[in-house]
C-alpha cells in the first residue's frame, strides 16, 4: 500500500501543498531550513505522533493532513475488519490539530483515535531517521530488531511469564498467609456448621411464612368456611343459591316479552354457576381442612430458628440461603490458598512451560545472531568501513517477559579494534554510516511497502554516497522509497526528484515543493554540487551524474 498523496494545510510553515507521489525512489532535496523533513513531520503526525499546536502554521486556527495509499496487504485488511473500518481501493487518513491542542482522527471518513492511527501506521510505512543508531543503545529495541531478524514472536513467551509470576505469587501469599488463612477457614468451618444444621432452602422462608399464617388461623378459616357455606345453601334461612335460583325463574318466565330480560336471566345463570362452584369447593375445604397443633409447634421452632440465625449473623432471613453458599465457596477458595502442594506443583508447571518457551527462543536467536551481524557488516564494508565489523552479542539474564537472554550490538569500525558498544563508537561519520547499514538491513525485515530514510545519509560523501544512492535505488524496485537527503550522489540515483524551497513574504515564510525534471533537476544537482552559483563545470557535472546513476552498476 504505497503513499500516493499528501495535502497538508497550515503545517508548520506550508501554507497549502498538495503533493502526488509515485513507486520507486523518491529523493527530497533543498537548502538547510527550507523545510525538507516537513514532509516526514506530516506523515508522522497524521499516523499517530503526538498532537502539538506548535505545528500550526502561526496565525492559524489548526493544521490539517491528509494522507492517501493505495493498494493493500492482507495484514492490513485484516486489522481494518476487526477495527471496524471500511476498506476500499484506497486507504484516506487524516488528522486535524487546533490552537487549543486538541487532536481529531479519521480512517476511511470514520472517526479514529491516535492509537488506532499508529496501529494502521505500522502496516503502511517504516521510517529510518538519521539518528536510528540511538534506539539501538535501548536493549528493547535491539532485541527487537534481532526477534524480527530470527522471525521469532515473544508474545507467547510474555503470556507464558505471566501466568508462573502469577503462581509465583499466589504460592507466596499463601505461604506468608498461613496462619491468618487457618484461622479465617476455621472461623467458616464454624459458621458453615451452625447454619448447615438449618440447611436452608432458596424460598423455603417465604413457605414457612404462608404455611404458618394459615394453621395459626386453621379455626377461623373453618368457622368461616362453615359461615359461607351457609349462606350460600341453607334453605331455612333463605340462601344465596336458593334466592338466585327464584329470581332467575321470575326473569324467565317473561324474557319473550321484553328481550333485556333474556340477557339478565343469562347473566344470573352464570352467577348461580359460580357460586354453585364455590359452594363446592367450601364443601370440600371443611371435609379436608382441620387444625394441626403439632404442625404449628415445628413450624414456631423452624421460624424462630430462621429468626435467630439472621439476627446474629445481622441478615434478614431471606438472604440466609445466599450467605450460605458464600461461605462455602470462600472456604473452598481458602482450601486451594491453603493446598501448598497444589500451589507448588502450578507454580513447577508453569515454570518448566516457561523455560521450555524461553530455551527455545534462545536457541532461535543465537542462530539469527551471526547472520544479522554479517548482513549488516556487509552492509558496513559497503559503505565504506572496510575491515568494520558489527556483533550481536548474547548473554544470560534474569528470566522475563522477553526471555532469558541480554542482547547487545557492539561494532569496530578498523581492522583489529575490539568491538564495543554502538553508543561508545565516537565518529559522527561512521555513527551515520553504521546506523545507515543498520536501517538498509533492517529495512528488509519489515512488511512495510513504504520505507522513509530521513537523512540517514548525513555524514557519508564522495564514492561512500554513490554507494548509499545504489543502495536506495535497489530498495526502490520492490518497495517504494522516500529519502531526504543533502548528497547530489544520492538525489543522481532516485526515480524522481521534490525541490523543498522557502519563500519570503510580507506574511512571513512559506515552504513549498515542486517535482522537478530535466533542466530543473540539472539545476538542484548542480546546486547541490557548488551552491547557489551554476556555473558551466557543474552544470555539466550534473548531467553526468545523472547519466552515470541511470545506468545500472558495472
Amino acid at each position: 500500500m504505497a503513499l500516493r498523496r499528501i495535502a497538508l494545510s497550515d503545517f508548520v510553515i506550508v501554507r497549502s501543498l498538495e503533493l502526488d507521489l509515485h513507486a520507486g525512489f523518491t529523493v527530497l532535496t533543498g537548502e538547510t531550513g527550507a523545510g525538507k523533513s516537513i514532509l516526514i513531520d506530516a506523515l508522522q503526525l497524521v499516523l499517530g505522533a503526538r498532537a502539538d499546536s506548535g505545528v500550526i502554521r502561526e496565525g492559524a486556527q489548526r493544521t490539517d493532513v491528509c494522507a492517501e495509499f493505495d493498494g493493500g496487504t492482507i495484514a492490513l485488511a485484516a486489522w481494518l475488519d476487526e477495527a471496524g473500518f471500511p476498506r476500499d481501493d484506497t486507504l484516506l487518513l487524516r488528522r486535524t490539530v487546533d490552537v487549543q491542542g486538541k487532536s481529531r482522527a479519521w480512517i476511511n471518513g470514520i472517526p479514529a483515535t491516535a492509537a488506532q492511527m499508529r496501529a494502521v501506521g505500522e502496516h503502511l510505512l517504516d521510517i529510518h531517521g538519521q539518528h536510528a543508531w540511538q534506539s539501538l543503545t535501548r536493549p528493547d529495541a535491539v532485541r527487537g530488531l534481532l526477534d524480527a531478524y530470527a522471525g521469532a514472536q515473544v508474545q507467547p513467551l510474555a503470556a507464558l511469564w505471566t501466568s508462573w509470576r502469577d503462581a509465583q505469587q499466589a504460592l507466596t501469599h499463601a505461604r506468608a498467609a498461613q496462619d491468618t488463612l487457618q484461622q479465617e477457614r476455621e472461623r467458616l468451618q464454624w459458621q458453615i456448621g451452625e447454619v448447615d444444621k438449618l440447611a436452608p432452602r432458596d424460598g423455603e422462608w417465604e413457605e414457612l411464612n404462608a404455611e404458618h399464617a394459615r394453621l395459626s388461623n386453621a379455626q377461623s378459616l373453618l368457622d368461616n368456611a362453615q359461615a359461607a357455606l351457609s349462606v350460600l345453601e341453607d334453605e331455612d334461612a333463605g340462601g344465596a343459591l336458593r334466592a338466585l335460583a327464584q329470581a332467575q325463574h321470575l326473569l324467565q318466565d317473561y324474557e319473550h316479552v321484553d328481550p333485556s330480560f333474556r340477557t339478565m336471566n343469562e347473566v344470573l345463570t352464570s352467577c348461580i354457576a359460580q357460586a354453585g362452584d364455590v359452594a363446592h369447593s367450601l364443601q370440600s375445604y371443611l371435609r379436608h381442612a382441620e387444625p394441626d397443633p403439632d404442625r404449628l409447634q415445628q413450624l414456631d421452632a423452624r421460624v424462630s430458628q430462621w429468626m435467630q440465625l439472621a439476627r446474629r449473623y445481622k441478615r434478614t432471613p431471606p438472604e440466609l440461603p445466599a450467605l450460605l453458599q458464600d461461605w462455602k465457596d470462600t472456604l473452598h477458595r481458602l482450601d486451594s490458598a491453603t493446598d501448598l502442594a497444589a500451589l507448588q506443583a502450578a507454580e513447577q508447571t508453569h515454570g518448566a512451560a516457561y523455560q521450555k518457551a524461553a530455551r527455545a527462543l534462545s536457541q532461535k536467536r543465537a542462530k539469527a545472531a551471526p547472520l544479522l551481524a554479517q548482513a549488516i557488516t556487509r552492509a558496513m564494508q559497503g559503505l565504506g568501513m572496510a575491515g568494520g565489523r558489527f556483533e550481536v552479542q548474547l548473554d544470560k539474564a534474569e528470566p522475563g517477559p522477553h526471555g532469558i537472554d541480554q542482547v547487545a550490538f557492539l561494532v569496530s569500525s578498523h581492522p583489529g579494534m575490539t568491538p564495543r558498544p554502538i553508543g561508545k563508537v565516537a565518529s559522527g561519520g561512521e555513527l551515520s554510516r553504521m546506523a545507515l547499514a543498520i536501517s538498509v538491513t533492517t529495512s528488509e525485515l519489515g512488511e512495510a511497502p513504504t520505507l522513509i530514510f530521513d537523512e540517514v545519509d548525513s555524514g557519508v560523501g564522495g564514492a561512500v554516497a554513490e554507494i548509499v544512492g545504489r543502495l536506495m535505488q535497489q530498495l526502490g524496485t520492490a518497495r517504494q522509497v522516500l529519502a531526504v537527503t543533502h548528497l547530489p550522489q544520492v538525489a543522481a540515483c532516485a526515480d524522481h526528484h521534490l525541490v523543498v524551497a522557502k519563500h519570503k513574504h510580507a506574511e512571513g515564510t512559506t515552504s513549498s515543493v515542486a517535482a522537478a525534471n530535466e533542466e530543473a533537476r540539472v539545476a538542484e544537482i548542480a546546486r547541490m554540487l557548488g551552491g547557489e552559483r551554476l556555473s558551466p563545470t557543474t552544470l555539466a557535472h550534473a548531467r553526468e551524474m545523472l547519466q552515470g546513476a541511470a545506468k545500472p552498476t558495472p
